[in-house]
């Protein structure tokens, strides 16, 4: 006969100890555990070394929810990002999360996957409730309901903001993204390059008009057109750069490099050129923008203009905390200009996917 078995009780869940407790057993007020954990008020380091002590002995930890209620502001901050599947997203957040971690706050990834739709719906359920801030980057979000998330109280930054001297109306870190197109078509023209297709990773006025800009200015001041280099607006993918490379290299065969406004179309196009039986760098050379960590680790390595990714990370962590630290005063940022933030000039770096004109 078979039977069922018996399972045993299930254990008593224990109580976590409260901060009255720590407070009773270092033989101090709740308010002077709450200035210990915040590292506000007067302590005595003696105070302060009991206090911690009862802490350990006791194993307490904070309860967020509780302090964000109490406190009257979320312990985290929403990151939001137009796709968590480009891996430039992925290094930034991990700088964003390095820059968080002084202050004690968690960092929550918002994937918008392009859609303003998706992108409002994380706004109106996180900004302000689950998050104290919001930074936002190239999520395709309209500016009126980042203006809204503004005036409910959650402070917004615009991260990696392309054109600093055309400020958005929102407060952002910006990067000279024209001089990155600049840097990294003067790097194939003074190589010799004068036959450059040129692929873009957005539409001609996307995220990436800029950088195709400074192509543009680099073209020009060698005294080439630019309207003679073959141009395709790409999706900014690997994917997207192989198509685009091999529709290039197809029809225009005799180009001898390739300017990218991105290192993933710039990947991709390697691996077309490679197809089509290009070699890259003796028959065809390319660049790229962003320096992720695969431009180093692509064989052959990319040559790529590195755009200041931690430091932008930390300015728009430092911009976001100064926002939300001034949003509970009186008037918040009310009727001030928005700030902006400009982040140091990008540069070239020349690895092996770049070479000298064949003659």
């Amino acid at each position: 006969m078979r039977t069922t078995p018996t399972l045993p009780p299930p254990l008593a869940a224990s109580s976590a100890p409260t901060l009255a407790e720590v407070a009773r057993h270092a033989g101090v007020t709740p308010a002077t555990v709450s200035n210990v954990l915040r590292n506000r008020g007067r302590v005595g380091e003696a105070t302060r070394q009991r206090v911690l002590e009862a802490i350990d002995a006791l194993g307490y930890r904070p309860h967020l929810p509780a302090r964000a209620l109490a406190e009257g502001r979320a312990p985290t901050i929403a990151l939001m990002v137009a796709s968590i599947a480009n891996p430039f997203y992925p290094e930034f957040a991990l700088a964003v999360e390095n820059a968080l971690r002084s202050s004690g706050q968690f960092l929550i990834i918002c994937n918008t996957d392009g859609d303003p739709h998706t992108g409002r719906a994380y706004l109106e359920q996180i900004a302000g409730t689950l998050s104290a801030g919001v930074l936002v980057m190239n999520a395709n979000l309209d500016f009126d309901d980042l203006r809204l998330t503004e005036l409910r109280g959650a402070p917004v930054v615009l991260c990696m903001w392309e054109k600093p001297l055309e400020p958005p109306g929102l407060p952002c870190v910006a990067v000279d993204f024209r001089l990155a197109g600049e840097l990294a078509a003067r790097h194939l023209i003074e190589l010799g390059h004068r036959r450059i297709g040129a692929i873009v990773g957005s539409k001609a006025h996307g995220i990436h008009a800029a950088r195709y800009d400074g192509f543009v200015a680099a073209m020009e001041a060698a005294g080439l057109d630019a309207k003679d280099a073959p141009l395709i607006h790409a999706i900014d993918t690997t994917q997207g750069g192989y198509a685009a490379a091999r529709e290039l290299l197809t029809r225009h065969p005799d180009l001898t490099a390739l300017f990218t406004t991105n290192d993933l179309p710039a990947l991709g196009a390697m691996q077309a050129a490679a197809d089509l039986g290009f070699e890259v760098p003796r028959q065809l050379s390319v660049v790229g923008i962003t320096d992720i960590q695969l431009a180093s680790e692509s064989r052959p390595a990319l040559t790529t203009v590195a755009v200041p990714t931690v430091e932008a990370a930390e300015l728009g962590v430092a911009l976001l905390r100064e926002l939300i630290a001034g949003a509970g005063k009186r008037g918040g940022q009310a009727g001030r200009e928005a700030k902006v933030c400009v982040a140091s000039a990008p540069h070239l770096v020349v690895r092996a996917s770049t070479a000298p004109v064949s003659s």
